[in-house]
């Protein structure tokens, strides 16, 4: 008889969990809150504009053809993958640009138009990425740490490799410029951490873009999503949206998930549950507290959680083709640590910002309407810990960050728009149940890393695995479907597997 396995949410990390379960040979259901899957990945169609709701970036795309190998499938038979160059555009408070990629003498010559000097630090630098990159990536990423002794079994070889010292401080070893610092810098914040408080393990993100390059997904994020939702369906689990787990049904031992309940009373039985939910929402929300034991409790209200973010999603009717943007773009604004210090630290809500563009409509057309572009504007802000109210806070923020990009990025821009929408924290906290409205879950420093972060198997149930941002390895696509790899691997250690080989997918059919 088939295992049956419940998972909690439709993010990639539960679509990766269901598609590595199926392919194993057990029964899945996914249950999914929301109208359509993706989780933070969700997509929002606006007046023949299609955005792409949260990841906008591939760095890691073996990964997903793993998925779909596992499953005896080919991903490019169901989803393109664009390789971009530049990776970035990353534009200083003065609108000068710098340009990144894959081929070491055209980054090199864009840091020597900034800083010859630093061209040599910048090589010694990637050179170094690479061990961080071998034991942060390759090694440990998808193996879970549910033990101390598993923690102390690698601690030599983070201290050897600096990781107490922040991403900014080990850049800033080897580069001396100030702005070059921050372009090299930066990448914490694409998983929810400050580049000047994140574990320097974070550094091997540059060199994780460098070995695989930064990639496109044809459609947008959300054709991906749905290729792996059809995944799921060819491999014959099933996928229940508009349900919304309001409990997750704990055994009279209170050792074991049984099964979960949702709002509307139907209960789905389960040899294993899977959450994808957020992990503090999961404990505070799904569990009954007496059945929460030990430090559980303190130990998710004591955690450190990433910022929140507020997007503005806009189309426009004309064309910007001449404003010397990429599809990727980097606005930093000339307070940068000051203003991070806002963000994480102090808690407040700044005038100034620093920014995110995305505009994919340059590389897919597909995405707007004939004679329009697509773009989304990301700025970071506080958690709801900073007392915000967004309710009304909100528009004017947009109309700053609206105005803003008028003056130096997109003249002309509000006088074209033909679609817009936004989300803030309390879209975080409401709509995707993250505890405090924090966009990427727990904060990625060194203190809630590896076995300081909630851990993949859950410490009160013997039966109940988290994937997603909020446990190990951390937020990001490569993090969150390294976390469904380790899922697998302990469902399969912890339950035997129902079929001696993997289903296959032509067998789904």
């Amino acid at each position: 008889m088939s295992k049956h396995i419940v998972v909690i949410g439709s993010g990639f990390g539960g679509l990766g969990a269901a598609i590595r379960l199926l392919s194993r040979g057990y029964t899945v259901d996914v249950i999914e809150k929301l109208d359509k899957p993706g989780g933070r990945g969700y997509v929002f169609e606006i007046n023949g504009h299609t955005f792409d709701a949260g990841p906008t970036v591939i760095t890691a795309p073996f990964m997903f053809d793993d998925l779909w190998n596992a499953a005896g499938g080919r991903r490019e038979d169901d989803v393109d993958f664009v390789p971009l160059s530049p990776f970035y555009r990353i534009f200083n408070h003065e609108g000068r640009a710098f340009d990144y990629n894959a081929d070491p003498a055209f980054t090199e010559a864009q840091i020597a138009k900034w800083s010859p000097t630093d061209v040599e630090g910048y090589k010694r630098f990637l050179a170094t990425t690479k061990s961080i990159f071998q034991k942060g990536f390759v090694e440990l990423a998808d193996k879970p740490f549910l033990g101390v002794g598993d923690m102390l079994k690698v601690a030599p070889d983070l201290i050897r490799l600096g990781s107490h010292r922040s991403v900014y401080d080990y850049v800033s070893g080897f580069i001396k410029d100030e702005f070059l610092r921050r372009c090299f810098s930066f990448h914490p914040l694409l998983i929810g951490g400050n580049p000047f408080d994140a574990s320097s393990i974070y550094a091997m993100i540059h060199y994780l873009e460098r070995e695989w390059g930064v990639h496109y997904v044809r459609g947008g994020t959300g054709a991906l999503v749905r290729a792996m939702a059809r995944l799921i369906e060819r491999l014959g689990g099933k996928i229940h949206y508009n349900a919304e787990v309001d409990e997750i049904i704990i055994d009279d031992k209170g050792r074991r998930a049984t099964g979960v309940r949702l709002k509307d009373g139907r209960v789905f039985k389960a040899d294993s549950v899977v959450s994808n939910a957020d992990v503090a929402f999961t404990y505070k929300h799904l569990i009954p507290a007496q059945h929460r034991r030990g430090w559980i409790d303190w130990r998710i209200n004591s955690m450190r959680y990433s910022m929140s973010l507020f997007v503005l999603y806009f189309g426009t009717s004309r064309k910007f083709r001449d404003r010397g943007l990429a599809h990727h773009n980097i606005i930093l604004g000339e307070r940068y640590r000051g203003l991070l210090d806002d963000i994480f630290n102090k808690k407040t809500v700044s005038d100034d910002f620093s920014l995110y563009l995305h505009q994919p409509s340059l590389t897919d057309p597909s995405v707007a309407p004939e004679g329009g572009e697509t773009f989304y504007v990301l700025s970071p802000v506080p958690h709801l810990g900073s007392g915000t109210d967004w309710r009304t806070a909100a528009k004017p923020y947009r109309d700053r960050i609206l105005n803003f990009l008028e003056e130096n990025y997109l003249p002309g821009l509000q006088a074209s728009l033909s679609a817009e929408h936004w989300i803030d924290p309390l879209y975080f906290r409401d709509t995707l149940n993250s505890h405090l409205g924090s966009a990427f879950s727990v904060e990625p420093v060194l203190t809630q890393s590896a076995w300081f972060r909630p851990h993949n198997r859950s410490e009160n149930f013997e039966n109940l695995y988290f994937v997603g941002a909020g446990t190990h390895p951390g937020a990001g696509l490569p993090g969150v479907l390294s976390s469904s790899k380790i899922a697998e691997d302990l469902i399969v250690a912890g339950e035997p597997q129902p079929m001696p080989q993997p289903q296959q997918l032509a067998a789904a059919h």
